[in-house]
């Protein structure tokens, strides 16, 4: 949630897109001639990363090749149209998505759909929700709410002074998990407790930035929302270099391993951990599922998340960094 091998045009895709991280598996399912496209953000962000990983594993598993493709950052609508068109264009079965934004790409969406292919957004969902067949994604609003919960659990009676560092404006997740937020703090966009806020685009380097300005307008914050953990990194080097690293709360949301290793470290105070290898398993199965019998996959699946921290709250479920180590970013409730 976020490097930069440019998709933007169709001929870029190409370039870049052919890689075909799958071939053919052994093992005489059937599924060998399967080709199964998956579309995400960006292809650096570990998280995606992560997601890609999951799903080249599925489909060597099911005998099925993978095609993927990456937007050039995050936010490249553009990128995501042209990498749709392109799968199309080689004769995929079913697209896997992680859509930049819930709008931007569903023109492409529909074309593709109408062309045959089943089409399923992973980890965002789009708007409205059945331009896609079917979507396997973390429900971010509940992630929000349980970082919000936290956070605020944690800071105690203090008076809150609190700092928004979202991703991409307008991004479907981000406004989920910077709403979900609010409602678990139990603070309002012009609630006067917010006392910076800016957007990041989930980069490291731009939340340390955007932090290192936020700490010299507003020295008092002691409560930090963050979209995910790049962002959390980031803004903890600045926090540390400004010796306040022991006077601000900070919340995340991934659930990576590194992400994990910063709770335990103490550089994030708790992480909502979301399960991207279980949204590509089931992305991919679903395809080779089409592909054999026509069966489609349909409405929202929601693939969980798990609040991990090594300082619990009363009144709030969590699990602990050992925990989060074994599972960081693998199935929900392996």
């Amino acid at each position: 949630m976020f490097g930069k091998r440019s998709m933007t045009t169709v001929g870029a895709a190409l370039v870049a897109g052919t890689m075909v991280l799958g071939l053919t598996g052994c093992g005489g399912s059937g599924s060998g001639d399967v080709k199964v496209g998956l579309i995400t953000k960006t292809d650096s962000n570990p998280y995606f990363v992560k997601l890609r990983e999951a799903a080249q594993a599925q489909a060597d598993k099911d005998g099925a090749k993978l095609v993927a493709l990456a937007g050039a950052f995050d936010g490249d609508n553009e990128g995501q149209v042209s990498a749709i068109e392109n799968m199309v264009g080689q004769g995929v079965k079913g697209i896997l998505i992680t859509p930049n934004s819930s709008t931007g790409v569903l023109d492409a969406i529909k074309k593709a759909r109408d062309a045959g292919v089943v089409v399923i957004a992973l980890d965002t969902a789009t708007d409205p929700e059945d331009a896609v067949d079917a979507t396997f994604a973390t429900d971010n609003k509940a992630a929000g709410v349980s970082q919000g919960k936290w956070v605020k659990a944690a800071i105690g009676s203090t008076p809150p002074q609190v700092v928004m560092l979202d991703g991409t404006p307008g991004g479907t997740v981000d406004t989920f998990r910077h709403d979900g937020f609010l409602e678990g703090f139990g603070i309002t966009n012009d609630s006067p407790e917010i006392v910076g806020r800016e957007n990041t685009n989930g980069d490291q380097t731009k939340a340390q930035t955007a932090m290192e300005n936020i700490l010299q307008r507003a020295p008092g914050i002691n409560a930090l929302y963050t979209i995910n953990e790049p962002a959390a990194a980031g803004a903890y080097q600045a926090i540390q270099a400004a010796n306040r690293a022991n006077q601000i709360t900070i919340g995340s949301i991934d659930g990576s391993c590194t992400g994990v290793a910063d709770v335990k470290a103490g550089k994030i105070g708790a992480t909502v951990m979301q399960f991207p290898a279980k949204m590509a398993e089931l992305g991919v199965q679903a395809v080779v599922k089409f592909a054999k019998d026509g069966t489609k996959p349909s409405g929202f699946n929601d693939t969980g998340s798990q609040l991990i921290t090594d300082k619990p709250v009363a009144g709030l479920e969590s699990k602990d960094t050992a925990w989060g180590e074994q599972n960081c970013w693998g199935k929900a409730g392996s």
